[in-house]
This record gives C-alpha cells, structure tokens and sequence, in this order.
C-alpha cells in the first residue's frame, strides 16, 4: 500500500487539534485520542505512520463503494470544472434533474417530490416541516405533534433531536428548548422472529388517545441506527403503516443509514412492502463522497403544502441542490442500479453469520445480530470507546466502538479476507474484555 502514501503532506499538529478543534461527541478538556489519515483507497485508510487501517464503519455507514472508485471521482471531476455550484432558487441544472429522476425511479411509486438538502439531519427537519405544514393546507393545524418509538435515533439539530430518544438522545439536556414530542415503546419483536402482539398494542393505544393531534409518525425502517443497532420485525412496520392509514397520520421513514442496500433490500421499507408518504434519504446516496441527502414525498403531501397558508414550502438551504454533490450521488446510484450490490450484501451477511455466531457463547457479549451489511456484537456492559479504538488500530482495522455496542458496517465492496480480518478483530477485543476485566464496567468516554 506505499502507494497510497501522501509524502507531500505536512506532519499532523495533533496538538492544536486536540486543543482547538471539536470531533464528533467529544469534550474539549477531555478530548478522545484522534488518528491522522493522510489517505484513503479501497476499503484502507492510511495513517500519517504508514499504517494502514481495513475501514469497518465505512466512513459512518456511508462509503459503500469504498474510496477513490474512479467512477465517482471522474464525475466529481468533471462536474468541478463545469459547474461546482450555484443557487438552487430560480436555477436549476442537469445534475440536480438527474438525481431527481433516479430517486423517484427507484423508490416506491407513492414518492413523487424530491426536496435536494444537505444533510441528513436537514433532511429529517425538511419531512417534519413537511409534516406540519401539510396539515396546515387541510385545515387540521391542531396536528403538531410527531409520533416515534424510543430507541430512536435521526440527527443532531433541533427538530431531529426531538424525536430521538429522550433517554439516550439528546432530550433531556437541552430540556424544554427542544419540542415535546410522543414517544411509544421501541419495537420488541426482532427480526424475521414470531410477531409480538404487545408491540402494536402499545403504539395503537397512544394513537387513539392522540391521533387527532399528531401530524406524523417517524421512525428507521427495520434498523435502528445509533439508537443500538436493533432489528426490529417486517410485520411491526408494516402495521404501523396500517395504523397511520386507519387514523389519518403521514408516515416519515428515515432511511438515511439503511437506503440503498444496507440491510439486503434497497430500502428497508421493501422488507415490509409498504410505501412512506415522506422518505428521508442521505449518507450512502453520494457513495459517502460528499454531503447530501434527500426528503421525497407524494403528492398529496405535496398539494397540501401548496394549500397551506405560505402557499409554498418554507425551507432552502445554500446549498440545496448542490450540482457537484448531485454529480457523485448520479455516479454514486448508477454503480447501486448495476445491482452487484445485492451479491455483495447477501455474501457480507453470510460471512458475518459464519464468522461472528461464534461469539454469542463469550462470556462477555450478550447478543449477536446481523442483517445485511451489519454485523453487531452488543456486549453486557459499557464500553470504553478510547480504550477500544486503540486495540483495534492495533490490529490494523478502523472500528468505533459505541455505548456497549461493537459493530461494522463496511463497504459493499470489501473482499472476504478484509472482511474476515475485520470479524477476527471483533472477536479478539470481545473476548480480550472478559479475560482482563471480567465483571467490571467499562465507561464509554465519546
């Protein structure tokens, strides 16, 4: 791999770094170590030492064609020379038409709208102001609520926070600055497991009691993400699509982590065969090369936000529509459209099972579940993620831990022996905890 290495590139200022510039989830005074990357291609990353690194978490889910794919970067570099950006307000281009016309070719037949952000926290804010302006243009503004389940997770910024959950999101410390949102118990019927009754039992019962204020019901279809890697059942889904039918509430299915392969359909949803009247899409959608996401709706929600008071959707971000992002998600989406990824995935998920089950009989982990391109080992106790991170740049692969979760979810592309050598690494730090600190906690610090 030396010819990865950047040998122009200044030494890092690790110093001023951890002085001066903020990581994800990270305090300022007790800072998380951080790893210099200099380079990145395939499935490798490339440390400013010359190590390099097997990336398990495919850039947070999002690089599924790995790095540097020439398709990708030729796009990329073609459309920086003829147009990298413009406002998206009175100007429209070809990349933004494009992706637009992919979207709504290959989501449900419902999703005819496609609102281009540039993120996936705007994306969720976009459907929920979706949400409640729509309900503004059929004289119902009563509804301004937001229905979810805990366990939940769908970004960081305001509106998003308020439908993660209240425990382990975000809630609680931003108190009454965030929106009081409903929140029903999180799915308890695993996947492709017998149907517990009790799960729509209990989110049933809120919607009676409320559904004549709330707007809209949110939730990640089959996995919940950041809220702890939970599977969750086809049929549970697909009754709440029956419950929002039945009661008169829009369903908002985030699919920022698991669209366009992820859990071994295109989109979770297909699991359930049901259709969202609003989609939320982002992370894998530019192949994790550059920030965008997506909001599709129908065209009622549509119409109704034309009959709403503004008469047009309030939001429009600078960079909406960005044309150099469209042009990677296009590149991006015609190497899902080839649908080798659908080989990719189901070889990922067998090898997973094959090389992960094992591990369910340490003393130490409490659960192993794999679906897709995921594969996670949930250990009985918290993890320290510092501590952790080490071992595993130790053993030459890239994996973050979290909470008491240790999981991958590579690139679509990765071979078999970097991805055994991924599970072999998952297996040593699991069982490397309970033959040095059997019995003892261990404190996540980021």
């Amino acid at each position: 791999m030396s010819d990865n290495k950047t040998h122009s590139t200044p030494s890092l200022d690790y110093h001023f770094d951890a002085e001066h510039i903020w990581h994800p989830y990270t305090s300022m005074t007790q800072a998380l170590p951080t790893f210099g990357v200099v380079a990145a291609k395939d499935r490798q990353l490339t440390l400013e030492d010359g190590r390099t690194l097997i990336d398990g978490t495919s850039s947070w889910w999002a690089c599924v064609h790995g790095y540097g794919h020439p398709d990708i970067l030729q796009a990329m570099e073609h459309q920086l020379h003829q147009l990298s950006h413009v406002m998206f307000g009175g100007i429209t281009h070809s990349p933004a038409i494009e992706l637009s016309k992919k979207l709504i070719s290959m989501t449900s037949d419902r999703l005819t709208k496609v609102f281009l952000a540039d993120s996936g926290s705007i994306a969720v804010e976009v459907a929920l102001k979706m949400a409640l302006q729509y309900w503004q243009g059929r004289q119902q503004s009563q509804k301004q609520h937001i229905l979810t389940v805990k366990n939940g997770y769908h970004g960081d910024t305001f509106a998003a926070m308020s439908v993660c959950d209240p425990q382990g999101g975000m809630h609680t410390m931003f108190g009454d600055s965030v929106t009081q949102q409903i929140f029903a118990p999180a799915p308890q019927t695993p996947f492709n497991a017998p149907f517990l009754e009790n799960d729509l039992a209990n989110i049933r019962q809120i919607i009676e009691q409320r559904h004549h204020t709330i707007a809209a019901l949110i939730i990640e279809p089959i996995m919940q993400g950041a809220g702890g890697m939970r599977f969750y059942s086809a049929e549970y889904l697909a009754g709440l699509r029956s419950l929002c039918d039945e009661f008169n509430i829009l369903l908002i299915l985030d699919e920022i982590a698991t669209g366009f392969g992820r859990t071994g359909k295109l989109f979770a949803y297909e699991h359930a065969n049901i259709e969202a009247d609003i989609l939320c899409l982002g992370k894998a959608l530019t192949g994790g090369y550059i920030s965008l996401a997506a909001t599709l709706c129908s065209d009622e929600v549509a119409q109704g936000i034309s009959d709403s008071p503004a008469g047009v959707f309030m939001h429009g971000p600078t960079f909406m529509g960005n044309p150099l992002a469209c042009a990677a998600a296009n590149a991006s989406l015609t190497l899902i459209a080839n649908n080798q990824w659908q080989a990719q995935v189901d070889a990922i998920e067998t090898q997973l099972k094959a090389e992960l089950n094992e591990a369910i009989h340490y003393e130490h982990v409490k659960d192993v579940r794999i679906l897709g391109a995921v594969g996670v080992l949930e250990m009985a106790s918290t993890l320290n993620t510092a501590q952790l991170q080490q071992q595993f740049v130790d053993l030459g692969v890239w994996i973050r831990p979290f909470s008491n979760i240790i999981y991958i979810m590579p690139a679509y592309t990765i071979t078999a022996s970097e991805l055994t050598q991924l599970t072999t690494a998952m297996k040593q730090v699991a069982a490397s905890i309970t033959k040095t600190s059997s019995g003892q906690t261990f404190i996540s610090h980021g």
